[in-house]
């Protein structure tokens, strides 16, 4: 793989995932439990090669979970990578709202300096639940569609988390392996700063 494959690799899976960049994703895991995930029977894009699938247990009130997650315009204040976030429309979030969040561009990766902007749209939602949104990330040269997928469930000592995401483009379809490998170390760091910021709202 060319180095500046690699670099596109690195650069497009870290930010949509909103992996921290230096943080730990201690007492995330990959999740083998049956089925999909799913929000009211969507899930990821089937056809992805690009998938990563992983859950945590979070020691925290179920509204507490949800408030963190789902209050997209706060998500700078826990997780480092995303520098902006800005709700597109108003209100609690909702099945049709959208949102756009941009990380920068690291230097030394062969693509002019700048952002890359990510538009989600939610298309399902259950409160407390389940939530599931669609959307591009683009920069100049650079191109991805994501689906990303959260249940949330509570059980015995918490809330457990289950998340699923699916990639595609022509950057990460170039090599799956390595771009699952990436989009999964993502994943677990956003499970794990979504632990340490709602467990240390609890009451």
């Amino acid at each position: 793989m060319s180095g500046t494959r690699k670099a596109l690799l690195a650069l497009l899976v870290l930010p949509l995932t909103g992996a921290l960049l230096g943080g730990t994703a201690a007492g995330a895991q990959a999740a083998a439990g049956p089925g999909p995930v799913a929000c009211r029977g969507q899930g990821v894009d089937p056809a992805a090669q690009v998938r990563y699938r992983a859950q945590i247990l979070i020691h925290a009130p179920l509204h507490t979970v949800w408030q963190v997650q789902t209050d997209v315009a706060h998500w700078p204040s826990w997780q480092r990578p995303v520098t902006s976030a800005v709700r597109l429309d108003r209100g609690p979030l909702r099945p049709g709202s959208a949102f756009r969040w941009t990380t920068p561009i690291p230097p030394g990766v062969g693509l002019p300096a700048g952002d890359l902007v990510i538009t989600s749209t939610v298309r399902q939602l259950v409160h407390d639940s389940c939530l599931r949104w669609t959307g591009p990330a683009d920069s100049p040269g650079l191109h991805i569609d994501g689906v990303h997928v959260w249940n949330f469930r509570k059980v015995d000592g918490g809330v457990l988390v289950t998340t699923e995401e699916t990639h595609t483009g022509p950057q990460v379809d170039a090599d799956v392996p390595a771009a699952t490998a990436i989009l999964g170390q993502g994943l677990d760091a956003w499970l794990a700063a979504l632990k340490s910021t709602a467990e240390a709202r609890r009451p």
